[in-house]
């Protein structure tokens, strides 16, 4: 099951139909099928539907979207994040402005960031969320960059044998994992009580593009259900490193003002902790998902 060299199927929408064009903003693709900026909109603006919709669309298609020179506040990206759903709050992370925001203050006396490794967003929940925006309000002067990965192409060039063993099999998914090195033990008590595992398709089905996505991440997923530990384990480790192939991935440099907005269904990303002693401030709200299937 090692991974091997050679062409590499890289789709970036599930049919073969031409692109659509956008009209309301400028697209410029970054990755072959993940990532592109856009420029032409002003986020902390309100948006009108159709704007809404075009923004939705291209984040189908290429599921993380980089928008430069937003003058946001926390404010205008709680009402951005809005228009998509309503927006979870995370008990285990530091708070901004309002409970439903996030804010990372890392690097220089700040607590050691944990972020840099490849993961999904709350999968330990029932319901994972369905996308994230995070804003750059201070950028280190390098470093500190994060990578997302297209976990459909990942799926799609798994081997005939792997794909067998995986469809329709299911996996726990935790939070212990992802947080016990940071949380203290009562602390981590308590939200074990309100967090328990959960179990979610090893491969979920993209509810909107239909898409099948490799949904098992090294962050929270434990186990596969029905598995001898060590075959789970062996199976585990190298679904989790599909995330590493730099050809499903993209990398972005932040720069201040910068807004990354991702489907948290259709991805993994990282967080490169490559910055201290230089402090690293970003803040983000996630809009609620569904259940996988």
């Amino acid at each position: 099951m090692d991974l091997l060299e050679g062409r590499r199927l890289l789709r970036r929408l599930p049919g073969d139909g031409p692109d659509r064009p956008f009209e309301a903003f400028t697209l410029t693709p970054v990755g072959a099928t993940i990532g592109a900026e856009i420029t032409g909109v002003d986020l902390s603006a309100t948006l009108t539907p159709a704007v809404r919709e075009e923004i939705h669309r291209a984040l189908l298609e290429w599921k993380v979207l980089f928008f430069p020179d937003q003058d946001m506040t926390s404010a205008a990206q709680r009402s951005f994040g809005l228009l998509w759903g309503e927006l979870e709050t995370n008990p285990m992370l530091e708070q901004g402005d309002d409970a439903s925001i996030v804010r990372f203050a890392k690097g220089g006396d700040a607590p050691q960031t944990f972020e840099n490794i490849w993961h999904v967003d709350t999968s330990f929940r029932p319901e994972p969320a369905m996308g994230a925006v995070l804003r750059m309000i201070t950028t280190p002067p390098s470093g500190g960059d994060t990578l997302w990965a297209d976990m459909a192409a990942a799926y799609d060039n798994l081997s005939d044998e792997v794909r067998a063993r995986i469809d329709g099999a299911h996996a726990v998914h935790d939070m212990v994992p992802g947080f016990a090195r940071f949380l203290d033990p009562d602390r981590l008590d308590r939200l074990q009580d309100r967090f328990p595992p959960v179990t979610h398709p090893v491969v979920r089905t993209h509810p909107e593009t239909g898409r099948r996505t490799l949904f098992v991440n090294s962050s929270f997923t434990t186990r596969i259900v029905g598995m001898e530990r060590t075959e789970s384990d062996a199976l585990l480790r190298h679904l989790y490193a599909q995330a590493h192939v730099p050809e499903y991935q993209v990398r972005h440099r932040w720069v201040e003002g910068t807004v990354a907005f991702w489907d948290n269904r259709a991805t993994q990303h990282y967080a490169v902790g490559d910055y201290h002693p230089h402090p690293r401030v970003a803040e983000r709200v996630a809009i609620a998902g569904d259940r996988p299937f």
